[in-house]
């Protein structure tokens, strides 16, 4: 499988695939806590077979063309991930969101990877829309849908009931043209 290289520092993005469960198992009970405080992925990953089984689900979507899932590895340890949460080439949509445990926050990987996934969106497979949806108090996501140069198209009020709360969450994208004459800025 290939390996992506996210800059200088040794990050590589790769596809996460069901044979990497154990590891992926093991990254997600590391990083439960942080990566749960607004996402129900760790909920997904509470034994190997679940593991497994959500991997598998994304391996599914990809021969289905309808989404991927890709990790991030530092220093050769898998520490977190992007993927393609939704995938509609029919309408030219998507949807990309992320996680990282907390040891490897502040280092811009997610900025790099999801950067790649717009790219590789846009580029080869023609969408027309990237959308990135977050929680309105997950400043840390919000920051990278900035950093993008994505636009907050709105705010859907009360709309994800996690964790016994009901959470606004702030839709944000980025059009193709937008994307392309911001890479052609040098952005």
């Amino acid at each position: 499988m290939f390996a992506l290289s996210l800059g200088d520092d040794g990050a590589e993005l790769r596809p996460l695939e069901p044979w990497h469960a154990e590891e992926y198992f093991a990254h997600i009970d590391r990083g439960r806590e942080y990566i749960g405080q607004y996402i129900a992925l760790s909920d997904r990953a509470t034994d190997l077979a679940s593991a497994t089984a959500f991997l598998q689900s994304y391996a599914d979507k990809a021969a289905a063309d309808s989404g991927r899932i890709y990790g991030i590895w530092a220093d050769g340890v898998l520490v977190g991930g992007v993927l393609f949460r939704t995938f509609d080439a029919e309408s030219g949509n998507c949807e990309v969101g992320c996680w990282l445990e907390e040891a490897a926050v502040g280092r811009g990987l997610i900025t790099r990877a999801i950067r790649v996934l717009i790219d590789w969106a846009v580029e080869e497979r023609g969408m027309q829309r990237v959308e990135w949806i977050a929680a309105s108090s997950n400043t840390a996501s919000i920051n990278v849908a900035k950093r993008l140069g994505m636009v907050r198209d709105g705010v859907l009020r009360e709309s994800n009931p996690y964790r016994g709360v009901r959470h606004d969450m702030e839709v944000w994208s980025v059009l193709a043209r937008e994307w392309r004459e911001r890479r052609a800025s040098g952005r």
